[in-house]
């Protein structure tokens, strides 16, 4: 359990490693625990976000082979992908008790995260959060919807003294 402060809701997480890789990154609770508590401190703070007084999700550590499985089965795209996220309810108000799923694949976050040029704690941080307010209803489908999202994640970053990911990026609305 992490016990982020007295003014915060507990936030439990229950890992679940399924890919033997993941092992490579001993620090991978840690990583994972520091994202979460600065998210949830966020927004609570920043963003009025409401929780029950105990909170729960799950973090699915697996590979390109099983997240391209549930890409496909859940999002109908037969591709893997870094990170998926499976809300019980995006829309409940306060969130809670569980506030749902996040599955990471590790060959495409250790791939992506040297293609970017950045350590995979930190690109993990980076999608760790964007799971996390997935969860809580935060899209990038819409333009304003991906503008809204990427703020909320680059002040969190800041906040952890990580850079901006989207810097330098083509925005979504100059995407055809």
């Amino acid at each position: 359990m992490s016990h982020l402060s007295a003014s915060l809701p507990d936030l439990d997480r229950d890992l679940l490693i399924e890919s033997d890789l993941w092992q490579s990154l001993e620090d991978l609770e840690a990583v994972i625990d520091r994202a979460l508590a600065a998210g949830l401190a966020y927004v609570t703070k920043e963003e009025g976000i409401a929780f029950l007084p105990e909170c729960e999700l799950s973090l699915v550590f697996t590979d390109d082979a099983a997240i391209r499985t549930l890409n496909a089965d859940h999002r109908g795209k037969d591709k893997a992908t870094n990170v998926l996220s499976f809300p019980i309810d995006e829309e409940a108000d306060p969130f809670g008790p569980m506030l749902g799923d996040i599955v990471f694949a590790y060959e495409t976050v250790e791939r992506e995260s040297r293609d970017l040029g950045v350590e995979i704690r930190d690109h993990l941080t980076h999608l760790c959060l964007h799971g996390f307010l997935h969860l809580l209803g935060y899209d990038h489908i819409e333009p304003d919807e991906a503008d809204k999202m990427e703020s909320v994640e680059v002040a969190i970053l800041a906040q952890l003294d990580l850079p901006n990911p989207y810097e330098g990026t083509v925005p979504l609305e100059s995407l055809d």
